[in-house]
């Protein structure tokens, strides 16, 4: 398997810092206390689904795991830290040393998830798990938000295809990982360069109303772009008047024009009026492209359209609405001791109202019926039930600090057309309703 496979780390910078405050905190106190070194569990999970979804889709491990590798103070870190007085002298130098020793297991990544999922489990000392809090979450509850819109239109646009093209409605940052989550959760291609080099997804891109205003016609445009890129381009149709713009289209391209792109008006209607257009010039192949702050309600109206590719932003890089998954991090089960012959104690936060949690060290399957359509979300604790034994949710991804569980991305985007496959039909209903399947804990 070569780098390309499971995208390119190189120059990945220390994640150490992107943290909060507390985290450091909390372990100078437990240092001080002689807690530190408990062991403890930890797991990453949310309470409920965004309003109106369905189901999760689980994003971004493989982006944690690369965090959770590059997690360790340098010295300039550690001279910030010290000259700040974040932390005191002794707990500078515990994190000299720090490098993550314990275990992960979590959802793989597509998978689909449910409220109270344990999506990730992370087990060691207190202090060498808390301080990744943080992190993880930031990387979760970005990327399965974005996987989850992703795949909502993906299942919308009922095989036709998806052009992630939202890198200039977001961070520059946030739109390399947001087109990742996009390629796990359908999306077939990406705008974004830096996101074709890092996780090798397929990019594509021609032209914007830039190009065709520059020159003296559109004609002189399009036989530019044609020179340049090919017959097999996309011409951009509708910076003038569309009819013609189509008609020059096919003119200087000829039948083999590639694809002409749309993106303003009421795309239904222009749609088929291009494609009898286009039938009629003879250009029988080729595909029509919408654009146009497209979401899954907007794909899905267009069902009935002649559209052959959807290029999707803004409504795909903030979530379509649910920027966030509210996953949260919590304690659910330490020791008393260092001591590894120690018992775990299930703890949990006893909280008022829709904060509350369960507590101990999880495992999750998911149960079938008799047709092989998943039908519940089971967790519990202790001993898993013979008859879920092979139903069973989480891998191991992290094996005493070592990742284990790291794969290419064709795998992620693979596994979540399978997952979503194996799902009730209703998941794929946009219209607002409960999670297509229940949480039992057991």
């Amino acid at each position: 398997m070569n780098s390309a496979d499971l995208g390119r780390r190189v120059g990945v910078p220390s994640t150490a810092l992107f943290t909060d405050q507390y985290e450091l905190t909390m372990v100078q106190a437990a240092l001080r206390a002689g807690t530190a070194d408990r062991r403890s569990v930890f797991e990453a999970f949310t309470r409920r689904l965004p309003e109106g979804r369905r189901y999760g889709v689980v994003a971004g491990t493989g982006r944690v795991l690369d965090a959770v590798e590059n997690f360790h103070f340098d010295d300039e870190m550690l001279g910030f830290l010290r000259d700040q007085r974040i932390v005191d002298g002794p707990t500078v130098d515990w994190l000299a040393d720090y490098r993550f020793s314990g275990d992960i297991w979590g959802y793989p990544e597509g998978e689909v998830y449910f409220p109270g999922s344990p999506l990730l489990r992370v087990e060691g000392t207190f202090a060498e798990c808390v301080l990744l809090e943080t992190v993880i979450l930031s990387i979760l509850n970005h990327d399965s938000a974005i996987a989850a819109a992703a795949s909502r239109m993906s299942a919308a646009a009922g095989g036709r295809r998806l052009i992630e093209m939202g890198a200039r409605r977001t961070h520059e940052l946030s739109a390399v990982a947001s087109a990742r989550a996009a390629y796990i959760g359908g999306f077939h291609t990406t705008s974004d360069l830096a996101a074709g080099f890092r996780y090798n997804i397929p990019t594509v891109g021609t032209s914007a109303h830039a190009f065709t205003l520059l020159h003296d016609s559109e004609r002189d445009a399009f036989q530019a772009q044609v020179d340049s890129l090919g017959r097999g381009t996309s011409l951009l149709v509708d910076t003038y008047d569309v009819t013609e713009a189509v008609r020059t289209a096919v003119e200087v391209a000829g039948p083999e024009l590639g694809a002409v792109r749309i993106d303003s008006g009421d795309l239904l209607l222009v749609a088929h009026r291009v494609r009898q257009q286009l039938d009629e010039l003879g250009a029988t192949e080729t595909k029509i492209v919408v654009t146009s702050d497209l979401d899954e309600y907007a794909i899905a109206s267009l069902a009935a359209a002649p559209v052959d590719t959807y290029g999707v932003g803004t409504q795909l890089v903030t979530g379509s609405g649910h920027p966030t998954c509210s996953m949260v991090y919590k304690l659910v089960a330490r020791a008393r001791s260092a001591d590894p012959a120690d018992p775990l104690l299930p703890v949990v936060k006893k909280s008022l109202g829709a904060k509350s949690s369960r507590g101990g060290r999880k495992w999750a399957a998911r149960r079938l019926d008799d047709d092989g359509v998943a039908e519940a979300e089971v967790i519990g604790s202790g001993e898993v039930p013979a008859e879920l034994a092979d139903r069973q949710v989480q891998v191991q991804l992290v094996k005493g600090g070592e990742v284990v569980g790291r794969e290419p991305l064709e795998a992620a985007r693979e596994r979540h057309i399978a997952a979503r496959a194996g799902l009730p039909m209703s998941a794929m209903q946009l219209s607002r309703g409960e999670p297509v399947l229940p949480t039992e804990y057991v």
